[in-house]
């Protein structure tokens, strides 16, 4: 019998403090997540309107005293944030230890938002405003979660860390450059039938490309302009007319339109130089393409290549920045 009560009460006592050990870890647990949450609570609401307390002052003036209250006060409520969580972070134990630990979170959250907004202005994505604003506690619950002792609370303070630099380091700016490029290839596709191309005469090349509402002009150059001289530019614009017309006539000018549909308009002048421009129509739109050295061959050439603006070509055109929208 004296055997078996010893053994009963063995059994009694360990369970008990199993079930309190569990009980215990359970309450640290929640303790730490209610202390994370009060810091992210208190700073998403002071944080917004500590900004734009400052950012107000600052247009008259006066951002120095708003400042120097603000923060304090602010700090006042980090206090207070981190009055229930004297059992499980240390440092929040005493005091002066208290006011320490708000000073260092305040501080080193305050870092993370500088950043914040260094990669916002930089067009990364940060959500809508209501995300914006939540997200300004953010950076001062991972500090505190750094004071935190556990297994688990700074390894994943850490990894959202992480994750924040590679969003706002890499990925976001990615994101962005890639959205602003996707916008500007849609507000050049925005007319995308007026947008032709005849390839570049041999020796020469697109200098200069402009997209406008109604129009889309082309510039040739040569590629060595400094030894070279030639020029011949291409127009597309469009047209409300039903079919291709020679305009009023005038002296020293002809115009004939030929079997293959192309228009051909010869300005003579009295120093003897020519003037030749060809013209063809496209579904809505009407193609002229014309040069100051009567080269009709070329500017048949450049005719006879029409062709859809491709997506390869837009890009080397960005790329090479010699096309711009009016």
């Amino acid at each position: 019998m004296l055997r078996a009560m010893t053994t009963d009460s063995r059994s009694g006592g360990s369970g008990g403090g199993t079930d309190g050990g569990t009980g215990g870890g359970h309450g640290r647990g929640a303790l730490t997540a209610l202390h994370l949450f009060l810091v992210w609570a208190a700073m998403t609401a002071a944080v917004p309107m500590l900004g734009f307390g400052v950012v107000a002052a600052a247009w008259s003036g006066g951002a120095a005293p708003v400042f120097a209250v603000a923060v304090p006060l602010t700090l006042a409520l980090l206090v207070l944030a981190g009055l229930p969580a004297r059992t499980v972070v240390p440092m929040c134990g005493s005091r002066s230890g208290l006011v320490g630990w708000a000073a260092l979170v305040f501080a080193l959250g305050t870092i993370g938002i500088l950043a914040g907004l260094a990669a916002y202005t930089g067009d990364v994505d940060l959500g809508s405003a209501g995300t914006r604003i939540a997200l300004t506690g953010v950076p001062y619950a991972v500090a505190a979660a750094f004071f935190v002792p556990g297994r688990w609370v700074r390894p994943a303070a850490l990894a959202v860390l992480a994750a924040a630099v590679a969003y706002g380091g890499f990925v976001g700016p990615a994101r962005a450059e890639r959205q602003q490029d996707e916008a500007e290839l849609a507000r050049y596709r925005e007319h995308k039938e007026l947008l032709f191309l005849g390839d570049a005469p041999a020796g020469m090349r697109v200098s200069r490309a402009q997209v406008g509402p109604t129009d889309f002009t082309v510039e040739y150059r040569p590629v060595r302009e400094s030894y070279v001289s030639g020029y011949a530019g291409l127009a597309v614009r469009r047209v409300f007319t039903p079919e291709l017309r020679c305009p009023e006539p005038v002296k020293d000018r002809t115009c004939a339109v030929g079997a293959d549909g192309v228009m051909k308009l010869v300005d003579e002048f009295p120093d003897g130089a020519r003037k030749v421009t060809l013209a063809r129509r496209i579904g809505n739109v009407e193609v002229t393409v014309g040069d100051g050295t009567a080269d009709e061959p070329l500017l048949r050439r450049l005719l006879a290549t029409l062709h859809s603006l491709s997506d390869a070509e837009l890009e080397k055109l960005r790329q090479e920045k010699v096309i711009t929208l009016r």
